[in-house]
């Protein structure tokens, strides 16, 4: 039997316009250092469509690549919207690459046009020599004519183009967009989004055990909307009518504070690093977070602290979400079970989730056998589903597949029999001593349990007994804290083994591009003998 249902495609250009059409007045607003400033979905609407226009007059058809280099801002709303929907790609490049990867994502990805920001140019400049495949440059905001690429004004452009385009029929399994990882472990690898995942991933990212998006909420778009797709909230919010506040250049705790006290948002979406942050404001310069349903942290694991601490501060509850550029990124969400127990809702909101409905999640052995799910058996974590990549971009990485399909994601943890997900590692990061695996990701949540500690990472230190020791890398909130006080603290928490010899104390912990902890940056300055390390006892 054949079903009757029409078959509409699940493409970008639907999701356009039915939040167009049915939110018309809902707004995207932009922080401009001291205030707000709106425009409404019609108004963001009539510019992408302008902005299709201007792209067609440049030479840009269907299949070719639009980059993006710019802030969470209107023009880059404009180009999520109208860069899928006229069938070219839109590649969001990471801007804070290395110029080398910046070069190496723009000439692998073939971008054959870049919509920049003015005030990143200097950050482009030195990119230029390097490219081989742009042909023109569109600059938004007040800047200076590039030097070796032909540019013009972003406005200008947009000013003389028609509010009217003709929009093609889409496939909705061509490509929409085109983000790249970050590069930590060698060059990045290019993932490629469908219309069709992004479609069912904003789907996904709306319904009540996810994020639970509607109209009634204003996002503060605080995730990079050159990472992955803003983790998908850019094209959730808008299929729901959302309001938005996209915070620009305005990233740090003071521009986060005035978005907050003048928009009184109700979710919002950051790594830890942020939310640890705005918890260690206090007086005058304390922001009151209270009027967030919840904040959603990935990146890196969440301290049961940190949770307990955003719960006593403001009363709102941390979802952690696992993910990753791979999986759109909507892979794992820690909302609590029906009945958490004894022990309340913190220790499930500290897992690093249940899986998404859609999402398949195995745990198996080195020998790929899949393990049980007792939430102790420690192995790789493997994933498929609808939003899920199959492959990278002009890279076979066969390694980083199995036979059977599935992505090896490089985390290693367990999952229980009502399958919530436990990192414990990524595989380059676990640390065996002895023979005895000791997790990186539970040692340092338990540092971070100490309410002098604000930041903590461990990694693998070479031992002559024991072939690996953690080393404990830790942000000290005063020069009082010492190895002494945190061995104390450590006692009774995790096994004996596990307990650091090895420490350094430092003013600050290196960052990925996505203000994730570079483990890879801290083994190299380690190994350069960069770090002071101290033994004690």
């Amino acid at each position: 039997m054949k079903a009757t249902m029409m078959h509409t495609p699940m493409t970008v250009q639907l999701i356009m316009q039915h939040g167009e059409s049915v939110f018309p007045d809902s707004r995207v607003g932009v922080f401009d250092g001291e205030n707000i400033n709106h425009t409404s979905y019609s108004g963001i609407a009539a510019n992408a469509t302008r902005l299709a226009n201007a792209l067609a007059r440049v030479g840009v058809r269907p299949g070719d690549r639009v980059g993006t280099f710019s802030w969470n801002n209107t023009a880059h709303m404009e180009a999520y919207l109208a860069i899928p929907a006229m069938g070219a790609i839109m590649h969001t490049v990471n801007i804070r690459l290395s110029p080398e990867h910046i070069a190496f994502v723009i000439n692998h990805a073939e971008d054959k046009v870049i919509i920049l920001d003015a005030s990143l140019q200097p950050l482009f400049e030195p990119v230029i020599p390097l490219l081989s495949t742009v042909r023109h440059v569109l600059l938004v905001g007040d800047g200076a004519p590039l030097s070796g690429l032909d540019s013009s004004s972003y406005e200008a452009q947009l000013a003389a183009s028609p509010d009217h385009y003709d929009w093609p029929e889409l496939d909705e399994t061509a490509a929409a967009a085109v983000c790249y990882t970050s590069g930590t472990t060698g060059n990045p690898k290019g993932v490629v989004y469908s219309h069709r995942t992004t479609f069912v991933h904003s789907m996904a990212s709306r319904a009540a055990d996810t994020f639970a998006i509607s109209e009634r909420d204003r996002i503060l778009l605080l995730p990079p909307m050159f990472h992955a797709n803003s983790w998908g909230l850019p094209y959730s919010g808008w299929f729901s009518g959302s309001d938005f506040i996209l915070p620009g250049p305005h990233l740090q705790v003071a521009g986060i504070s005035a978005m907050v006290r003048n928009a009184r948002p109700t979710i919002t979406a950051m790594v830890p690093t942020i939310l640890g942050d705005l918890l260690r404001t206090s007086g005058k310069d304390g922001v009151d977070m209270s009027c967030f349903r919840v904040l959603v942290c990935g990146g890196s694991a969440v301290a049961p602290a940190m949770i307990e601490a955003a719960r006593e501060k403001w009363g709102v509850p941390v979802l952690q979400g696992w993910g990753m550029t791979e999986t759109s990124p909507l892979c794992a969400l820690s909302h609590p079970p029906r009945d958490p127990g004894p022990e309340g809702e913190t220790p499930w909101r500290a897992k690093s989730g249940r899986p998404v409905s859609g999402v398949q999640v195995r745990v198996v052995d080195e020998q790929g056998k899949p393990l049980p799910h007792d939430g102790s058996s420690v192995g790789e974590l493997q994933l498929r589903g609808p939003w899920i990549t199959g492959s990278y971009y002009r890279n076979e990485s066969e390694d980083s597949f199995t036979p059977d399909g599935c992505l090896r994601t490089g985390d290693v943890g367990h999952m229980d029999e009502k399958h919530y997900v436990q990192l414990t590692d990524r595989t380059k990061d676990g640390i065996k001593s002895g023979g005895e695996w000791i997790s990186s990701v539970d040692l340092e949540n338990e540092l971070l349990a100490h309410p002098d500690v604000v930041e903590a990472a461990v990694i693998a230190t070479a031992d002559e007994r024991w072939q690996e020791r953690p080393l404990a890398i830790v942000v000290p909130r005063n020069d009082m804290l010492n190895a002494a006080q945190l061995c104390s603290h450590l006692m009774g928490r995790v096994a004996k083994f596990w307990i650091p010899e090895y420490w350094v104390f430092t003013d600050e912990i290196a960052k990925t591009s996505v203000g994730k902890m570079d483990k890879k940056a801290l083994r190299q300055e380690h190994e350069q003998g960069d770090l002071d390390v101290i033994h004690w006892p």
